[in-house]
């Protein structure tokens, strides 16, 4: 029987052409790589936002997790090689890979993420985890400055038509060249390393998954454990400010982390400033006005940009 695509996953034909052929291409490219790789579904399938997970045994029993993820998605192109490339270290271990598929067996992990956790906990977890992952860089691998250098100049490129302080535009668009201007060896970065992109195996330990790698510098890495889980940080339960609960989660995270506080502050301001010029692009490319979700999603980038400068 094919496996069942999630209705989640089969809502992004909506992104375009390109997203509606691989999602009709999946459940048999799925059922092929089951096939060649010995393994049988074993639990419902799960996806994230540009992928298909699917649990499953081996011919031995063993549990793991088929990954095949969408071909159009140009920043997890090397996915595999940066798993293979940490052998397990902090990351959920790879066992088969296929590029030309973009199918990868990992692991099974069974959880659970870090979402539930004490916030500044798990930002020590984080942190720890920067310290085995940042290794040495492999060659195949984009560098952030590729990405960066292409996102500043589509950044400036929109003027005045970002709702954001005009010192922070300035503030990011001056920062960022001087951050890429560094003789330091570049290291694997995550990209993308969260709450939810954390889990534990099977003895408890944590361990990476998910990562959109990179050749660069580590001090990139903090931002998404700022922007993500914020709603909490103004809830019932909040102690302090959001201001307060950010600055502890950067504090967290740079200690645990072994990281320059000031360089760190500066990849944070740059970042989100993109996060929010990614918001107004999309507005504009599909022609409409920002939704008040959208104006929601860059008040946020601003209070994460503020916090870590006050």
């Amino acid at each position: 029987m094919p496996v069942t695509i999630p209705s989640g996953l089969q809502s992004r034909r909506a992104l375009g052409e390109d997203w509606a052929r691989w999602l009709d291409r999946l459940p048999r490219l799925t059922s092929e790589l089951l096939a060649d790789w010995g393994l049988r579904p074993d639990g419902d399938p799960l996806h994230g936002w540009c992928s298909l997970v699917v649990p499953v045994r081996d011919a031995d029993g063993l549990t793991g997790a088929l990954k095949i993820s969408f071909d159009g998605d140009e920043e997890s192109l090397h996915e595999g090689l940066a798993l293979q490339h940490w052998g397990g270290s902090g990351a959920v271990r790879l066992r088969t890979a296929d590029p030309r598929r973009r199918a990868l067996l990992l692991d099974w992990l069974p959880g659970p993420d870090l979402t539930d956790a004490w916030d500044v906990e798990a930002c020590e977890v984080v942190g720890e985890l920067y310290t085995r992952l940042h290794i040495p860089a492999l060659p195949q691998l984009a560098s952030v400055t590729s990405y960066v250098e292409r996102w500043l100049s589509e950044l400036e490129a929109l003027g005045l038509d970002i709702p954001v302080p005009r010192r922070y535009v300035e503030q990011a668009l001056s920062l960022g060249p001087d951050l890429l201007a560094t003789d330091a060896p570049p290291v694997v970065v995550h990209g993308d390393l969260h709450y939810a992109n954390v889990m534990a195996d099977e003895t408890g330990e944590w361990r990476a998954i998910d990562p959109k790698p990179m050749a660069g510098d580590p001090h990139y890495e903090p931002a998404p454990m700022l922007w993500n889980r914020m709603e909490e940080l103004s809830g019932p339960l909040a102690v302090g400010s959001v201001r307060d609960g950010l600055r502890r989660r950067f504090h967290a995270l740079v200690d645990a982390g072994g990281l320059d506080e000031a360089r760190a502050r500066d990849w944070v301001v740059v970042r989100m400033v993109l996060n929010a010029g990614w918001t107004v692009q999309d507005a504009q490319g599909a022609g409409r006005r920002l939704t008040g979700d959208e104006r929601d999603w860059i008040t946020r980038c601003i209070a994460v940009i503020k916090a870590v400068q006050d």
